[in-house]
């Protein structure tokens, strides 16, 4: 480990599961590199700060749906204090870029504000677009036009657009319009992704955003043996290891491996042609069915009586799983996710095809990406049917298709292990940003 005794960094992670990890892992490669790390984090999904001795921890009294100047102050204080240490000087703020008030908290303490995208580079570029698309009557979507495909954004469609159902949808686009000037006042952007993968889009955002760009993924693969620790740390469910235990029972490549994540959910008519087109497969299946992912049910009720016992050991279910562990093992053929971005990312890095089930917000534009400009695996266009989950799991398993999908995502899971070697593109990224974050103290 480098040493810069003194200089600390501030980082202030939303607390959601997909948010926190790449956090983590981030801040541990920082912390890797010499600097002294300050966690903030909420009372919502509060971090246990016994799991990171090497880090230091200031909780502050906020819930995840507290009113945004509420937050803003309470920030102000936290951050003031920490300002106020002259024994440690903080060098900057690194947040998670939805936090966008905390650019002109940061701006009033006359403190460097640095921002991490957990999501993709291309997911950006659509965000980016929004005062476009609304110009161009895109948004808001029509059900008319879905299919439709968005000239500005090929390959995206209508209906992959990164947009949220809410109540206010003027207020939305609004805010969302607002991303380029509150990035623009950044002192950078670093995402969790690599060249070889999204050049293209990063190449776009840095032509459009007059601010360092930082692509230093896949995190989890820059510094394994410290994220692997933060991710079960971290982890806001308990991981069932017996999923580990089954999986060495099956065949290399042949289980479909589940999981939507921890915020995605679906309907109970969902769940059983999900249950069913996965039996019907006759494929071994590792499913991650976490409390409240099936509205109105805890959990496995909705299954038909005598469901698990007849598939006679060819299914495995568990709450949450130790997920790179399980896209990593021999195993595992296929995964099948809501493309929630740390997902995609981690199956290219284990060389897993997928099938997309995008469910909300940029999960759509990356099951694009996956499907449509990767080409490392299958979308289920046409609804949660059983007959064509057993079709998709087909081509993907056993299909010349699938073949072609396995070999274009072991080319890339190949780019990805380069890119963070020295030399590669990611690690310069690294050194990039650390030469950065010096060059920001007073």
């Amino acid at each position: 480990m480098e040493q810069r005794k003194g200089l600390r960094l501030i980082l202030f992670p939303m607390p959601l599961q997909g948010h926190l990890n790449p956090m983590l892992e981030l801040a541990n490669l920082l912390h890797h590199k010499g600097f002294s790390i300050t966690i903030i984090h909420t009372q919502f999904n509060s971090l246990n700060p016994s799991t990171y001795p090497h880090f230091t921890f200031h909780s502050i009294p906020v819930a995840l749906s507290q009113a945004e100047a509420s937050t803003s102050d309470i920030l102000a204080e936290c951050l003031a204090r920490l300002l106020s240490d002259n024994h440690e000087p903080v060098t900057c703020l690194i947040s998670d870029l939805l936090f966008h008030f905390t650019q002109p908290v940061a701006e009033s303490l006359k403190l460097p504000r640095i921002l991490l995208r957990i999501s993709a580079a291309f997911s950006f570029v659509a965000y980016a677009a929004f005062p476009l698309l609304l110009e161009k009557g895109y948004l808001p979507i029509q059900d008319s036009r879905l299919e439709e495909p968005v000239i500005e954004l090929p390959p995206l469609k209508i209906k992959d657009l990164p947009v949220l159902k809410t109540m206010d949808p003027e207020k939305y686009y609004e805010l969302v319009s607002g991303l380029k000037k509150e990035t623009e006042a950044s002192h950078g952007i670093i995402f969790n992704t690599f060249e070889d993968l999204e050049g293209s889009s990063l190449a776009t955002i840095r032509q459009e955003f007059n601010i360092p760009i930082f692509p230093i993924g896949p995190f989890h693969k820059c510094f394994p043996a410290a994220s692997s620790s933060s991710s079960s740390s971290s982890s806001l469910l308990s991981q069932d290891q017996s999923c580990i235990r089954w999986l060495n029972s099956q065949a290399p490549k042949s289980v479909i491996y589940v999981s939507f994540g921890s915020i995605a959910a679906i309907s109970e008519a969902q769940f059983l042609e999900m249950a069913w087109g996965l039996a019907n497969s006759n494929q071994p299946f590792l499913w991650v069915i976490r409390p409240g992912l099936v509205h109105g049910s805890e959990w496995l009720e909705p299954l038909p009586s005598g469901f698990l016992e007849a598939l006679n050991g060819r299914a495995h279910i568990v709450k949450w799983a130790p997920q790179k562990e399980v896209l990593a093992h021999p195993a595992v053929g296929v995964f099948w996710n809501h493309n929630g971005w740390n997902s995609p990312l981690e199956s290219i890095c284990e060389g897993v095809p997928m099938i997309c089930m995008p469910c909300l917000s940029d999960q759509m534009a990356n099951a694009r990406c996956v499907s449509d400009v990767w080409k490392v695996g299958l979308q289920l266009e046409h609804g949660i049917k059983r007959g064509e989950i057993e079709r998709t799991v087909r081509k993907i398993m056993v299909e010349k298709e699938g073949e072609e999908i396995r070999e274009r995502i072991f080319q890339l899971m190949e780019k990805a292990n380069v890119c963070i070697k020295q030399g590669g593109s990611s690690y310069q990224s690294l050194e990039g940003l650390v030469k950065h974050i010096l060059s920001l103290e007073k």
